[in-house]
């Protein structure tokens, strides 16, 4: 990402408000659209992200563009699963950390395996009909940039 670009702002507001993902289906073949379409506007920000789809457990689409390699792995890992844990975008659980004066890999969250989870952003959770089916998570760039990416890929493959 270009240094003179600044970085997207998320708020607790801006993210509780934000549209969630639900729509009536979504298939292995609708991940890979959405997988194609965050892959495409990866290229086109000239970003260095690795972006996967993870439905049921199952992962069903990962891309690595530019720098991104296997460490990249661990981080798209842990911000899926506090993005199915919480149920809500992963920034959005360090946003409202960060506003509450608490630390999400301390002792402040009992039951979350601090191990495996990493609030950080960009991870966004799929909806079908009310239910979680899996996630979207980006990583490689600042976590804000990981969420813009996700949600764009979201709100291209809605609008198409």
């Amino acid at each position: 990402m270009s240094s003179s670009s600044p970085l997207p702002v998320f708020t607790v507001d801006d993210l509780e408000v934000a549209p969630v993902f639900d729509v009536p289906s979504f298939s292995k073949s609708d991940a890979l659209d959405l997988g194609v379409i965050a892959a495409d506007l990866i290229r086109a920000r000239g970003l260095d992200l690795a972006v996967d789809i993870v439905l049921a457990g199952d992962l069903v689409f990962r891309a690595k563009l530019g720098a991104t390699g296997p460490e990249n792995d661990f981080w798209l890992a842990g911000k899926a699963a506090v993005a199915v844990y919480f149920g809500v975008p992963s920034l959005l659980v360090r946003r409202r950390h960060e506003a509450a004066g608490t630390r999400f890999d301390g002792l402040d969250e009992p039951g979350v395996d601090h191990a495996v989870m990493r609030a950080h952003g960009g991870s966004i959770p799929l909806f079908v009909r009310g239910e979680l089916l899996g996630t979207i998570t980006a990583s490689g760039e600042p976590d804000v940039v990981d969420h813009q990416l996700a949600a764009d890929a979201l709100a291209a493959y809605v609008a198409r």
